[in-house]
């Protein structure tokens, strides 16, 4: 790949296992922030082989210590054509799933059927800016003819895509949105709600765990 730092890369679960998830972070926090860390471990706890990966801004952030903003959507997306390029040499894109954390999600979903990738999945997708679901239509206009079979597990009450802001929005029957009740962005619900952040996490990582079994079990019919 064609970039000025070396891109870290983090592994968990088992390396022969018959599905790979490759999972990039969001804008504004690393591949190993507490989010990402429960999403690697617990998929490799069930079994899957988790790959974690950096776009370069963040990679310059972890080397230089200076913040910067995310890099431009062409280079976010080189880098993703890049590491599947990396990660298919072992078994192909049809044993890879590509997804992740809001930022890192959406990019995913906009290569995934061209990469001709095994699955994807979202986790706190970013629909819309916060405040705008005006916006929804025009920023995953691409959602609507995704091919990839796909899972978002979604907070009903993301400020970047609740059940209401998102209702109306045309999907593509590929897509399975399963919502984690009165989680935000990164699924965690209020107190009030008398659930809690790790029950929100542990829901989103079954149902992730029964996708990938269902790509697992459809992979080569």
């Amino acid at each position: 790949m064609s970039s000025d730092v070396t891109l870290p890369i983090l592994r968990n679960g088992p390396k022969d296992a018959p599905l790979t998830v490759i999972l990039a972070h969001g804008a504004g926090a690393p591949m190993d922030s507490p989010f990402m860390e429960v999403f690697a471990q617990g998929l490799s706890a069930y079994g899957w082989h988790v790959v974690r990966f950096e776009f370069p801004y963040m990679a310059r952030r972890r080397a230089e210590g200076v913040k910067a903003p995310p890099d431009r959507q062409p280079k976010l997306l080189e880098t993703w054509k890049a590491i599947v390029g990396e990660e298919s040499r072992t078994n192909g894109q049809r044993s890879l799933v590509i997804g992740g954390k809001s930022m890192g999600g959406r990019m995913a979903s906009l290569v995934a059927d061209e990469l001709g990738v095994a699955g994807l999945l979202g986790l706190g997708f970013p629909f819309h800016a916060p405040g705008k679901p005006e916006k929804a239509v025009d920023r995953c206009a691409h959602l609507a003819q995704l091919t990839t079979p796909t899972l978002i597990c979604q907070g009903t009450r993301d400020s970047l895509g609740s059940r209401e802001s998102i209702a109306a929005l045309p999907l593509s029957s590929a897509i399975q949105v399963h919502w984690l009740e009165d989680g935000d962005h990164s699924l965690k619900p209020r107190k009030a709600s008398g659930l809690t952040e790790a029950e929100n996490h542990a829901n989103a990582l079954a149902q992730s765990h029964r996708f990938l079994c269902n790509i697992e079990i459809n992979r080569d019919r």
